[in-house]
């Protein structure tokens, strides 16, 4: 079953588009350019052109600081002008932290009691969140769990710019320990978003169950799907050794389903590459 009070959700928020002129060239010449060129090629060019997007994916594939520099949009080097600017993937991206922020904070000012705590997983900096809680109209917390603490430095220095120092808190920790990490806490939404592409099916139940554990009756779990529309698989697999787990809105509503979420919504973003889905206990 479908909610149908989120009329209007996505409305006024600033998407990145792209024009039908543009989608036949990135489709018919720019994805098969990057799709089939030799990999070794690439890499190379990438490299010579000091692309930070692929340094940083070859590091840590689909890590926070490829992220932050797809979120920033404003790249130095040629070559991540391209990739960054005007890629497909990385609108994509920032779209859905737009729509991902904006759902977030509507449903913060759902909470009935008290200043709502989201629990945010696989978290990194805290981007979404902090747009979120900016934007929300009522008091609102968030503790941001990952499994590594790269990104925390970072997230803290952001939070410090953004003046949520006391409203954010970073923890480092296993998402399937949530219980254990959060304690005596109440949870009243939790924010899975950026997390589930990097998952087999069943660490993403497995996930799903463990939050599903700590959260009150009528609290939602916001996550998202990911298609191939972006258009460039194969050039994030053979040349960035990026491998993510493409699943449409309804395999990813199953998966939730099984750990006990439903009353689903999902908003997508205009490149159809993410749609942000939401779910009730």
């Amino acid at each position: 079953m479908e909610r149908s009070d989120t009329a209007g959700w996505a409305d006024g928020l600033a998407f990145e588009r792209i024009s039908g002129f543009r989608r036949v060239l990135k489709s018919g010449v720019f994805h098969p350019m990057a799709n089939y060129l030799p990999a070794g090629l690439l890499r190379w060019l990438l490299r010579v052109t000091e692309s930070e997007l692929a340094a940083a994916n070859w590091t840590d594939p689909g890590g926070w600081k490829s992220m932050v520099i797809s979120y920033d949009g404003k790249p130095r080097q040629i070559a991540d002008k391209v990739l960054v600017s005007a890629g497909t993937m990385s609108m994509a991206l920032r779209n859905r932290r737009r729509l991902g922020a904006g759902v977030l904070a509507r449903l913060i000012d759902e909470t009935a009691t008290g200043p709502a705590h989201v629990l945010c997983l696989g978290a990194g900096p805290g981007h979404i969140i902090s747009d979120a809680l900016l934007q929300a109209r009522q008091p609102s917390h968030a503790t941001l769990v990952d499994l590594s603490s790269d990104a925390f430095d970072y997230g803290r220095s952001l939070a410090e710019r953004l003046g949520l120092t006391d409203r954010m808190r970073f923890v480092q920790g296993d998402v399937r320990d949530v219980a254990d990490l959060l304690g005596p806490q109440q949870v009243d939404l939790v924010k899975m978003l950026g997390i589930c592409e990097y998952l087999p099916d069943d660490v993403v139940v497995t996930i799903a169950r463990a939050v599903h554990a700590v959260m009150p009756v009528g609290s939602s779990v916001v996550f998202n799907s990911l298609t191939p529309a972006h258009g460039t698989d194969r050039f994030f697999r053979r040349v960035l050794g990026l491998h993510m787990i493409h699943r449409d809105a309804s395999d990813l509503r199953a998966l939730m389903g099984q750990a006990g979420f439903g009353n689903f919504t999902t908003l997508a973003e205009p490149l159809g590459v993410y749609e942000v889905i939401i779910g009730r206990k």
